[in-house]
């Protein structure tokens, strides 16, 4: 059993879930599989058709307010894909294959300002499902997050919501300023058995771009993310991880460095 959220920011995650809503019945799935491309220096990205009405909403940037957290470029940001609707509306989205996935997150904020930082994941009923503290980490960059092996697996074809929040009220306002976050929708998909085939015979790059084609985004930027740890001065990897995180518009985090542990 779970400790429960701290009053705040169970107060503040409920107000936010409120707002965006939170979708139960879907048929977001995989399209039939794309070929391989052969040119290795090109990696895009096939955003999938949103959910159904109503959308999965989201924050893809985690803006600071001027009384909290430090006013930093590029702000907080989750590694996913997201489309912009008029006149206000973000949807942040994507979908997996594992049953215990990874997700990134640009940090512009470092241990030394020791500011509290949480990873949530709820079910489709808003139920907490696994929370963790997480270790700012020594220089801004981008971190991941993985679900761990002895927490619950995503099911498939359900949706869960995800929050990363960082507390920067150090001076402890009455009432609590609301920490900063980004939100956003994570579905597991089972694969189709021509893209299981595809999947055996491709090398670690042939796969990023087979998830890729395919739309899912989770095991394409981990996938990619692993070998750039694997290989740091690889040019062409690097080349590769611009090209996929500008085909979702986060030109501006493509050349933040790696800052999680080495796999």
């Amino acid at each position: 059993m779970m400790n429960s959220i701290s009053q705040p920011i169970k107060l503040f995650l409920v107000l936010a879930l409120s707002y965006t809503g939170f979708l139960t019945n879907q048929t977001w799935g995989l399209a039939t599989p794309a070929p391989i491309k052969t040119n290795p220096q090109t990696v895009s990205f096939s955003l999938p058709s949103p959910p159904p009405s109503p959308p999965p909403g989201g924050r893809v940037r985690g803006g600071a307010r001027r009384d909290t957290c430090p006013q930093v470029k590029p702000e907080l940001t989750a590694l996913v894909p997201f489309t912009q609707e008029p006149p206000s509306v973000t949807n942040v989205w994507g979908l997996a294959t594992k049953a215990h996935p990874t997700l990134w997150f640009y940090v512009p904020y470092t241990k030394a300002l020791a500011y509290p930082t949480e990873f949530v994941l709820q079910d489709e009923e808003s139920n907490p499902i696994y929370q963790q503290a997480i270790a700012l980490p020594d220089k801004p960059g981008v971190i991941s997050v993985s679900l761990p092996t002895n927490a619950l697996p995503l099911t498939l074809s359900n949706q869960y919501r995800w929050f990363l929040t960082i507390n920067c009220d150090q001076i402890k306002q009455s009432p609590p300023a609301p920490p900063i976050y980004v939100e956003g929708v994570i579905k597991r998909i089972k694969l189709n058995q021509a893209t299981i085939e595809q999947l055996k015979t491709a090398t670690p790059l042939q796969q990023v771009a087979i998830y890729a084609q395919n739309g899912i985004w989770h095991d394409a930027l981990t996938t990619l993310a692993e070998l750039r740890q694997q290989n740091p001065q690889d040019a062409a990897l690097q080349t590769q991880w611009r090209d996929l995180l500008a085909s979702i518009g986060l030109d501006d985090i493509a050349e933040e460095p790696i800052v999680s542990g080495k796999p």
